[in-house]
């Protein structure tokens, strides 16, 4: 019996962990995988098992037998296999609700969705001090015993940890990790209860053959080692990028045209800004190469350095959005800060578009990030970032804009869209009036964004404290910013340019 509670322990460890990792890789494709969220999933993991071990405990001493904590851990094998399942509405209302009624829906939901898993990681937390109380002879043996228990444990939660991130969700998915996550722990069950209960983990296994979800119209879909990727239709032959939260573009491709009518054209306004036409630019966080795409019809002859952190993105990016276009457009599978640290290059533009969607990198706003930036840009080069922002709270907009003037002589807010600011800055201090003489240079439809750009810009001023390397608060901006437009009842899926650069 001891080797048994022991191989109990191991299992259960193991996917009290899986759990964990899987609650948020099925939670990702809907409210993101930013700290916030990462602090949720963590914080009712560990109240759920407090509570499961004092629970346990308590039944532990009233009832000490096996048969008690196989039925605990059968109920949490049989949440687990249904947790991906019952998740579906849920993650359906937070989508639609996003679309529709800005981000009430998403909190509530939020919550509903992580509910989901306080029975199996409760009931499982109830396995600990019940193996304790099952294991122990006497007294005296009492440390030998939970020590030993606890190793085992540990040991299952480290396998638990890299098998569910490294291979069963790359793999086979979330659904099919919980499922088979579930087995495992029916499995522990069927050890604890005898031969009567072997076909407990046979049942969940079967699970493990029924199909995944789609949500929306799926093109493309896949779990890479650092997110959620889907590609879906926009309805009208294009293709839209979505990336963990699920409602955010990232990159479009359209099959008439480069230009999108969101945040994207934007850029193409900068090439005209600088003192002479650059050759060598870098987009760092580059999804599915929109920018580059659109310089390749515009710009033709500049040279592009497309940084993206994930393999499987710049994959996307040449199979689905075009990346191949711009023959002049070079894919680089890199972390954007990192790459600039060990290249030497130097560029003309410098573009940040790097962010999960409100969520902002924060080593990629910081002082010591733009004064790295600034070493990397030639004489009368540019670096621009697109920040979120809603009509109501510029918070996270002023915060990084204060901290780009630590590192450049004059910088500029081109507020063009409710929820996107341009931030951006040259090497050497240009007056409104220089600026706008070069914007004028600007031909095509490029052009019919000269009204936005007058109307539009206006001069940063230092307001607070700038951002560093050991204090930036950006996601606490951010999340202020989302809990002020629910305040005021604002949407968050406008995205159009007021007056786009037609198609």
């Amino acid at each position: 019996m001891t080797a048994r509670l022991g191989l109990v322990a191991f299992l259960v460890g193991g996917a009290t962990l899986a759990t964990e990792i899987s609650a948020s890789r099925l939670l990702a494709p809907s409210f993101g995988a930013s700290t916030v969220v990462w602090a949720n999933i963590i914080g009712l993991t560990l109240a759920y098992l407090a509570l499961g071990y004092w629970l346990g405990g308590r039944l532990a001493d009233r009832r000490p037998e096996p048969r008690v904590l196989a039925t605990i851990l059968l109920v949490a094998a049989a949440a687990l296999v249904v947790t991906p399942f019952a998740a579906r509405p849920l993650l359906r209302w937070a989508v639609q609700g996003v679309d529709a009624v800005a981000v009430g829906s998403v909190v509530g939901s939020f919550f509903a969705a992580l509910a989901l898993f306080a029975i199996p990681v409760t009931a499982l937390g109830a396995a600990a001090p019940f193996l304790v109380r099952l294991s122990l002879r006497g007294v005296e043996e009492a440390g030998r015993v939970a020590g030993r228990l606890y190793a085992l444990s540990t040991a299952g939660s480290l396998v638990g940890t890299f098998v569910a991130a490294l291979v069963a969700i790359p793999f086979a998915g979330t659904q099919r990790t919980l499922v088979g996550t579930g087995a495992c722990v029916a499995l522990a069950a069927a050890l604890l209860a005898g031969a009567t209960w072997a076909l407990a983990p046979a049942a969940a296994a079967v699970l493990l053959v029924l199909p995944t979800p789609e949500i929306k119209r799926a093109i493309y879909q896949t779990e890479s080692q650092y997110q959620y990727i889907r590609v879906v239709s926009d309805g009208h032959g294009g293709r839209d990028l979505e990336l963990n939260e699920g409602v955010v573009t990232h990159s479009e491709w359209r099959p008439d045209t480069v230009l999108t009518g969101g945040y994207w054209d934007l850029f193409l306004m900068l090439p005209p800004l600088l003192r002479e036409p650059p050759k060598d630019m870098l987009v760092i966080g580059n999804a599915g190469g929109t920018i580059g795409r659109a310089y390749g019809r515009f710009y033709p002859d500049v040279r592009i350095d497309g940084v993206e952190l994930d393999p499987k993105v710049n994959w996307v990016a040449r199979r689905y959005f075009g990346a191949g276009d711009n023959p002049r457009m070079r894919l680089i599978t890199a972390d954007g800060r990192p790459f600039l640290e060990r290249t030497s290059k130097r560029y003309d533009l410098v573009v940040v578009d790097a962010y999960r969607q409100p969520y902002v990198p924060f080593y990629l706003a910081t002082t010591e990030f733009f004064r790295l930036a600034l070493k990397h840009l030639r004489p009368g080069g540019a670096i621009a970032l697109n920040v979120a922002t809603t009509p109501h709270d510029h918070k996270l907009s002023r915060a990084v804009g204060t901290t780009l003037l630590t590192a450049f002589p004059r910088a500029w807010r081109w507020r063009a869209l409710r929820f996107n600011d341009v931030l951006f800055a040259l090497r050497e201090p240009v007056t409104r009036a220089e600026l706008e003489r070069r914007a004028a240079r600007s031909r095509g439809k490029v052009a019919l964004l000269l009204p936005l750009l007058r109307s539009r810009l206006s001069p940063l001023r230092p307001e607070g404290r700038p951002l560093s390397d050991d204090r930036a608060p950006v996601e606490w901006l951010t999340d202020r910013m989302i809990v002020n437009e629910v305040g005021h009842g604002g949407r968050v899926d406008e995205r159009s340019l007021p007056t786009a650069p037609g198609r």
